[in-house]
């Protein structure tokens, strides 16, 4: 995955299993389907929050910064479970030596940064599948990086399940 003369695919994860099924759809049509002759280099980025996100969740006799200092602890477990988790599933689909990073932020900057900082030719991105109240609020991770990132986009929708009667 070392050949810098290939096209560089930066996947983005969060906890979901929305990011973790774009990530193997990734997987699935660009790396294991054409073997050992990948077309995209691949690199996964996944944004962290940021303790001070939380504030406000000290209760009486706990310090703001002992808060935030065990939130920080914590998410950076959670990152450190993600970033596994990634490494997992490429070696389960024999797509190994994947650099993966966290970075502590806005999912929206991190993200856009990344596409820059790597020189990234396509984003991959998963969709939470939000309705329009929820997007409206929450805000879209994917239409902000499909006008901010300087690559094509691509966004993989789950689909949805069928219930059997």
């Amino acid at each position: 995955m070392g050949d810098t003369s290939k096209p560089l695919m930066l996947v983005a994860v969060d906890d979901s299993n929305h990011s973790f099924f774009a990530l193997e759809w990734a997987l699935d049509n660009f790396f294991v389907s054409v073997g050992s002759n990948h077309l995209f280099r691949l690199m996964v980025i996944h944004a962290r929050p940021t303790p001070t996100t939380f504030f406000g969740f000290g209760g009486p006799g706990t310090t703001s910064t002992d808060v935030i200092s065990l939130m920080d602890v914590d998410s950076k477990k959670a990152a450190q479970k993600i970033i596994e988790k990634v490494k997992d599933t490429c070696s389960k689909k024999s797509v190994h030596n994947v650099p993966a990073e966290s970075v502590e932020g806005d999912p929206r900057d991190v993200i856009t940064e990344a596409v820059d900082k790597h020189h990234a030719d396509v984003l991959v991105l998963g969709s939470h599948g939000y309705g329009a109240v929820k997007r409206a609020v929450l805000g879209s991770v994917s239409d902000y990086c499909a006008h901010h990132c300087s690559c094509s986009i691509m966004i993989v929708k789950k689909p949805k399940t069928q219930v059997l009667n």
